[in-house]
């Protein structure tokens, strides 16, 4: 609940966006500050906001993070100004970094290992329901009342959300020593993570040539440097170098950084590509992307109960080789594109290849992270899949799209343009695929055996044990099966 309600509010803004134009003023800069104020503050804060979480227990940061955005929402409600609603939206973003590693910590820390995948499952397809209603809600809301109403309906759902916190999210123990706040380490990955967003953010408007995208961007490589030798060097890091030691944290990280390049990549030139070229208004294109967010909540939690059964290597595996197929598949879109002839078949393919790799994926990556680091691990994570996909987005999709709608009624080198961006998309998903197969091992689980010295038999995932029934004694009639 916590999760949906950060992720509907980010994606119904879009919406309220040329609304909020017309009531506060702010002109198109101050449309691009609405939501940039609160991607920036987001990827910049998400490291710091999984830290915290291992830190003083991810139940009450999860906490403070659903409260902090509800009461911000609230805020961006009411807001006189331009200038004030920005600065709530950054605000929210800041709430929103601490809400959404300490979500899956929660998972972690709730769920058995051989539970997690299909628990994650679950957070995947609910949060992926968000990118649906979103842009629904925010119109009807838009239409019916006010854009503020966008951020007022939060505070309900915040308050559930608080409540079931109370109910069913178990306490944080504190283990025997506890640690300390990296504060440093929190400053420099704060300023090292927000001159790339920044960058990239500002890139489109400014192009890259500009001061404003290689001075900020320059300058947050050199910090994150800064940040990476300190944590190596301080007793208590926010990001224990350790952790890139474990084979699936590394090895998982390295595939999302690929998968999720390749996936801002698809979504950003497909949904531009139906409506310069194929000429599909705005409310059809974001209609064609409904069969990914479907496919996924119906898939989700079926596909990480099956890891946990199997073990994740081989859906991280062939999920992102499917997924690829499926985009190789929509390199057959010419510029008059039949949604149901022409695209359909290749995003269900697209869609299943997804749903068989996120929650596998997800999970893999926090279950090498033994329980102390989930926060830190999820923020690792999920700060890896925002930047590459903003990264991908910049430097791909911006330089493919800026030549769409500008070689008249038939578009042929539009086509070929996107044809080239998708290659490189699949491409990227397909590497993404392979670094799986070869590097990701399932993980070893202990299973009772009383005949077994010390009574454990540890395992493979997916390995199974046959029952067979042992030869009778000659002092007994039956042995039992063993």
């Amino acid at each position: 609940m916590g999760s949906f309600v950060a992720g509907l509010d980010a994606t119904a803004v879009n919406v309220a966006l040329p609304a909020i134009r017309g009531d506060l003023g702010g002109g198109l800069a101050g449309q691009q500050w609405v939501s940039n104020a609160y991607l920036l503050a987001l990827g910049s804060l998400i490291l710091i906001g999984g830290s915290l979480g291992d830190v003083f227990g991810e139940r009450r940061v999860f906490s403070i993070g659903v409260a902090g955005f509800g009461l911000v929402s609230l805020g961006c409600a009411i807001a006189p100004s331009i200038e004030v609603l920005v600065a709530c939206r950054a605000l929210q973003g800041a709430f929103g970094a601490l809400l959404t590693p300490s979500a899956l910590a929660v998972i972690v820390s709730t769920f058995a290992a051989g539970e997690r995948s299909a628990a994650i499952g679950s957070w995947t397809a609910w949060t992926g329901i968000a990118t649906v209603i979103g842009p629904l809600a925010g119109g009807y809301l838009v239409q019916a009342i006010s854009w503020r109403w966008i951020f007022a309906i939060n505070v309900p759902f915040v308050a559930l959300t608080l409540a079931l916190v109370h109910v069913a999210v178990p306490a944080h123990v504190p283990g025997a020593t506890r640690r300390r706040v990296d504060w440093l380490g929190a400053a420099l990955t704060f300023l090292g993570l927000a001159g790339p967003v920044l960058a990239l953010i500002r890139q489109p408007t400014v192009g890259w040539g500009s001061p404003q995208v290689w001075l900020p961007g320059l300058a947050g490589i050199a910090l994150l440097a800064a940040f990476w030798i300190h944590e190596r060097r301080t007793p208590d890091p926010m990001v224990p170098p350790g952790l890139f030691r474990r084979r699936n944290f590394a090895i998982g990280n390295a595939e999302t950084l690929l998968m999720y390049a390749g996936l801002g990549v698809t979504f950003f030139l497909l949904v531009l590509y139906l409506q310069e070229v194929a000429g599909y208004k705005p409310l059809r294109a974001g209609t064609a992307m409904l069969p990914p967010t479907i496919v996924m909540f119906v898939l989700s939690r079926w596909m990480g109960r099956l890891a946990d059964r199997y073990g994740p290597r081989l859906f991280m595996g062939f999920g992102p080789l499917l997924a690829a197929g499926g985009m190789a598949l929509m390199l057959r879109l010419g510029a008059h594109v039949d949604y149901f002839a022409d695209l359909l078949a290749p995003l269900v393919v697209f869609s299943v290849g997804l749903s068989a790799t996120v929650a596998p994926l997800t999970a893999a990556v926090l279950s090498d992270a033994d329980d102390s680091n989930a926060g830190i691990a999820s923020g690792i994570n999920n700060a890896i899949a925002r930047v590459a996909s903003l990264l991908a987005v910049a430097a791909l999709g911006a330089i493919v799209s800026a030549h769409f709608g500008t070689l008249g009624p038939h578009r042929a080198a539009d086509v070929h343009r996107f044809h080239e961006g998708l290659a490189i998309a699949a491409a990227l998903v397909a590497a993404a695929g392979a670094v799986g197969l070869a590097g990701i091992r399932n993980p070893r689980r202990e299973v009772h055996c009383a005949d077994c010295p010390g009574g454990q038999l540890t395992l493979s995932s997916g390995a199974a044990i046959a029952a067979r029934p042992v030869p009778a004694s000659p002092t007994s009639e039956a042995a039992p099966a063993r």
